[in-house]
């Protein structure tokens, strides 16, 4: 299968770049083919400036300046999402490519504005593999969102299609080595299975 890697996290040292290896390294054991899309490292703008914002639903131009990340995206059968849990909420980078390549002729058709249809249909397989600073009792009082966008937005957009996955390391303010090393252990099991 093609996997799409997205990876979000400014630290070449952090335990989210030790995640991240591990899942890219479990999808080749399993003999995926793997897009490995470091956001940080490539450079990513994830501010949708005003002429995107004009020409957003104006699907004859407004892949233009993400055209690579679309047809990196086009191109998958299943997308893996690997990020840090700030504030309650997706990294603002990650949360950049959300806005700027998740459009219109993308994402969802608005061909008919009252009926918008799911257009990441070809995706077979979505998992998240995240960590939170704060115990999981915490992010449900808060509404857990970036739970939310994996779980339920991700799932319209593949017209429920998807298998998804969504695989947490939650406490990290407190984490030992021991729940380190299980967390990784997990994200590999999760990733052979895809």
């Amino acid at each position: 299968m093609r996997v799409l890697v997205i990876y979000c996290h400014p630290v070449e040292t952090s335990f989210n770049a030790a995640v991240h290896a591990r899942v890219v390294d479990s999808l080749r054991a399993a003999g995926h083919t793997v897009d490995d899309c470091d956001l940080y490292a490539e450079g990513f703008d994830p501010v949708l400036g005003r002429e995107e914002r004009l020409n957003y639903h104006d699907t004859a131009v407004n892949q233009a300046p993400v055209q690579g990340y679309v047809d990196r995206l086009q191109a998958a059968q299943a997308l893996v999402l690997v990020f840090p849990v700030w504030c309650f909420g997706l990294p603002a980078m990650l949360k950049g490519w959300f806005d700027r390549v998740l459009m219109p002729g993308v994402a969802f058709d608005i061909g008919d504005p009252a009926h918008v249809k799911p257009a990441l249909t070809h995706l077979k397989r979505i998992a998240a593999v995240t960590t939170y600073g704060r115990p999981r009792w915490t992010a449900l009082l808060m509404g857990d969102p970036p739970r939310k966008v994996i779980t339920r937005y991700l799932r319209v957009l593949s017209g429920g299609r998807a298998k998804i996955t969504y695989t947490a390391h939650y406490h990290m303010n407190v984490s030992t080595d021991a729940t380190r090393a299980a967390h990784l252990e997990k994200v590999a099991k999760v990733m052979k299975g895809i």
